[in-house]
């Protein structure tokens, strides 16, 4: 238009419904706002404000033009650690940039950073070599380690003897394990039994525990329970402003689903992902199994309610160096061939270090002191029995009243102080 006839600024100001001076000012920076728009501004824009740190934003952009000239993959994670590389290489205090910085950032430059498009391939089950060659590093340079996301079964044992029908899910119980490639995040466990209303489970705020269950045929995954778990999945994500990936075996039980912010990718049949890390889950569930002391607890065999939190705390166990190791060991990272010697899976038995002493009692712990006075009642130390007997009623008072499964996590760790006490 400033090309065209000559046009009063007072008429354009009437026209856009703007003030004369607003039209006086873009004129005076026409070639500025031209060369923003040429490099790709947003043209929505109605003012320019620079970012709090330039060189960090001009640092940030070049890299964002040159990914672009390249043709790489740009997602919101990838600009995010590209960000905080840059923050540290330029010495910045808080070299952790914010989502709502990074947001910004994005609006500013017209950057749209969206997961990778799922690809047509992306339901049918690759061939190993096909895996190997084509499929695997693609997903390699489209998605950082963080939000590579492995899911697989495995079926345990419930303690025998455990209460029978309405009490426990039968005999065994499977598990969803679902975990990301540098173990820094592990869903909460998913269990499936038989039995649709155990009753142990009642009077549990079931939405705060640190596990679910659900009751299937024969105790296994269907698929309207894998389907719904996998939308849980997805809206996990979507709440954490996530795009991930999610490797898992073909299977009947397995549907594929287009969804928002989880592409799924099936692995071929010979890639054991998942089985160290059900391997190591095991051997500390067994390992809880057997400090399982009913003699001082004063009760009998552990219920589907107990296991199903001995396998939280197992769950929990499992090491974010074993789970790395594991993912390296299916080829995801240059050193594949490494053997990861955190693949060995728990020991069934107790620790070593669990059952030794860690101290003598303190002299003077029996009677009183020369100063103290004799007429004071001294409290008594508690049995084991009743030590165990109050846990039980704390744990069965968050079961009933707890508002976050993080509280589960101290009061795990409060057990497991108790059971170095005991053991020692």
């Amino acid at each position: 238009m400033l090309e065209g006839p000559k046009v009063s600024q007072s008429e354009l100001a009437k026209r856009f419904g703007v003030s004369q001076p607003q039209i006086c000012r873009i004129i005076k920076n026409k070639e500025r706002i031209l060369s923003e728009w040429h490099r790709n501004g947003d043209p929505e824009r109605k003012r320019k404000r620079e970012g709090k740190d330039a060189a960090l934003e001009a640092a940030l952009l070049r890299w964002v033009e040159g990914t672009h000239a390249a043709d790489l993959p740009r997602t919101g994670s990838l600009l995010h650690l590209k960000a905080k590389h840059l923050a540290e290489a330029l010495g910045r205090p808080d070299p952790e940039p914010s989502g709502g910085w990074l947001a910004r950032f994005g609006a500013r430059h017209n950057l749209a950073f969206k997961k990778p498009p799922a690809e047509k391939g992306d339901a049918e089950q690759p061939t190993a070599e096909r895996w190997a060659s084509v499929v695997l590093p693609g997903l390699l340079r489209s998605y950082a380690p963080s939000e590579i996301y492995v899911c697989g079964e495995t079926r345990v044992l419930l303690p025998t003897g455990c209460p029978g029908k309405g009490e426990s899910a039968g005999d065994q119980l499977t598990l969803l394990l679902c975990t990301n490639a540098d173990g820094s995040e592990k869903a909460p466990l998913r269990a499936v039994g038989e039995s649709p209303r155990p009753r142990c489970l009642q009077g549990v705020n079931l939405g705060q525990m640190p596990w679910s269950y659900r009751a299937g045929s024969l105790a296994g995954v269907t698929a309207p329970l894998f389907t719904e778990w996998l939308r849980e999945f997805n809206e996990g994500m979507r709440r954490q402003g996530k795009n991930v990936l999610l490797l898992l075996t073909k299977h009947e039980a397995h549907p594929y689903l287009q969804l928002s912010n989880v592409r799924m990718v099936f692995v071929p049949p010979a890639t054991t992902l998942d089985r160290g890390i059900a391997n190591d889950l095991k051997g500390h569930y067994r390992r809880r199994l057997l400090r399982w002391l009913p003699a001082e607890r004063g009760a009998g065999q552990p219920t589907l309610l107990d296991a199903l939190h001995m396998l939280a705390q197992a769950w929990g166990d499992v090491r974010p160096g074993l789970i790395a190791g594991c993912f390296r060991a299916a080829g995801f990272s240059p050193d594949a061939g490494a053997k990861a010697s955190a693949l060995t899976p728990a020991s069934s038995l107790l620790g070593q270090e669990e059952l030794e002493r860690n101290g003598e009692p303190a002299d003077g712990d029996e009677g009183t002191s020369e100063g103290e006075d004799a007429g004071e009642l001294v409290q008594p130390c508690p049995s084991e029995r009743e030590v165990w007997g109050s846990l039980a009623t704390l744990r069965r008072y968050l079961e009933c009243r707890a508002t976050s499964p993080d509280l589960f996590q101290a009061f795990y760790e409060l057990e497991d102080v108790l059971h170095m006490v005991s053991a020692s």
